[in-house]
C-alpha cells in the first residue's frame, strides 16, 4: 500500500517589501514552476494562498521547513506592522520553527533601498535581525538570495538543492556558490566590444560595450543572469540596458547610470584583474581599431 509522500512545507513571509521577488517567481519557466508545486507545500504566502492566516499559522506548533523572507526587517511598530506585531518579532517566531531560512532579494539579504535612507536606522537584513538564540532551529547557515529582484530559478534551484542534499556551499556574503561564483559578464553578448574598447553611445541599442561609459556592473557583480535568462530569453544587457549591480551588498549605489573615471580610466576594473594589467591590456585594445565591430555602432 502507497502511502502520500510529505512534501517539505513552505512559509513566504512578506515584510517591508515592494513585492518584486513574488512576481518574478511567478515569472518563472511555467514547468519548473508546476514542479515546483509539486514538489513542495505552499503553506502559506500573502499573495498566493488563502487555506490559512499568518495569525493561525503564528499559533500553530507545526514545523516549517523552509522559511522565505521577502523584505527588509524592522522592530520599529509606528513604521511597519504584520498582524498588529513588528516584521522583527513575526520574524523570530517562525524562525524558531523552521529548518531552512531564505532570505529572498536584497531587502531580506542585507537591508537594500530601504537601509540607504539614514532615516531608517531601524531596517536591517536577516542576519542582522537575528541572535544567534533565535536561529538555533535552524540545520543550516541563512542563505541570502540577494538580487533586486532575485531571478525566478536561484529560488526553486536553492529549493531543490537543499530538498535533496540537505547543504549547500555559500560564499562569504552567504550566497550560494553554484549561483553567485559568476558574473553578469559571463555570457555577456557584448563581450567582444568590452574586449576592444569599443563603447555604446546610448542605452537600448544592440552593439556596443555599455561599461566604459554607461555605468554596466557586469564586470564586478556576481549572477549568472547571462547565462540562465529572464524568462528564457532575456538580461538587462542584451536588452541595451547596463547591469545595476543589484546582487552586489553596495546596491544601490549613488551615479548607477554613471562609469565614475579618473583620466578617462574607470576607478573600478573587473573583478580578477589588477588594475596594472588592465590598463596594460587597455593601452593594447585601444591601439587597434577594429572595423567590423565599429561600423556597427550607431553615430
Amino acid at each position: 500500500m502507497n502511502s502520500k509522500i510529505k512534501k517539505p512545507k513552505i512559509v513566504w513571509l512578506q515584510a517591508i517589501t515592494c513585492n518584486g521577488n513574488t512576481h518574478s517567481l511567478l515569472s518563472a519557466n511555467a514547468n519548473r514552476l508546476k514542479l515546483f508545486l509539486g514538489s513542495f507545500d505552499l503553506v502559506y504566502h500573502p499573495s498566493l494562498t488563502t487555506d490559512i492566516l499568518l495569525d493561525d499559522l503564528l499559533k500553530k506548533e507545526e514545523d516549517i521547513d523552509f522559511l522565505l523572507v521577502e523584505g527588509a526587517i524592522t522592530s520599529n511598530k509606528e513604521f511597519f506592522q504584520i498582524s498588529d506585531q513588528t516584521t522583527s518579532k513575526v520574524l523570530k517566531k517562525l524562525v524558531l520553527k523552521s529548518k531552512y531560512l531564505i532570505a529572498v532579494g536584497s531587502c531580506a539579504s542585507y537591508g537594500g533601498v530601504h537601509k540607504k535612507f539614514e532615516q531608517n536606522s531601524d531596517i536591517f537584513g536577516l542576519e542582522e535581525a537575528l541572535d544567534k538564540k533565535d536561529i538555533s532551529s535552524l540545520v543550516h547557515p541563512i542563505v541570502n538570495l540577494t538580487g533586486c529582484p532575485v531571478h525566478p530559478e536561484w529560488i526553486l534551484q536553492t529549493l531543490f538543492s537543499l530538498k535533496e542534499y540537505k547543504q549547500m556551499p555559500l560564499d562569504e556574503k552567504g550566497r550560494p556558490k553554484e549561483i553567485y561564483s559568476y558574473l553578469a559578464h559571463h555570457g555577456c553578448t557584448r563581450n567582444e566590444y568590452f574586449e576592444w574598447k569599443v563603447e555604446a553611445k546610448s542605452f537600448g541599442l544592440k552593439e556596443g560595450c555599455l561599461f566604459y561609459g554607461q555605468g554596466c556592473r557586469g564586470p564586478m557583480t556576481h549572477s549568472n543572469c547571462n547565462k540562465i535568462l529572464w524568462n528564457d530569453v532575456n538580461t538587462k544587457t542584451r536588452a541595451g540596458m547596463p547591469c545595476i549591480g543589484c546582487t552586489e551588498f553596495d546596491f544601490p549605489r549613488n551615479n548607477m547610470l554613471e562609469t565614475k573615471k579618473n583620466i578617462g580610466i574607470p576607478d573600478e576594473v573587473p573583478l580578477g584583474v589588477s588594475k596594472r594589467a588592465y590598463l596594460s591590456l587597455a593601452g593594447v585594445a585601444k591601439t587597434f581599431k577594429i572595423d567590423r565591430l565599429n561600423e556597427k555602432i550607431i553615430k
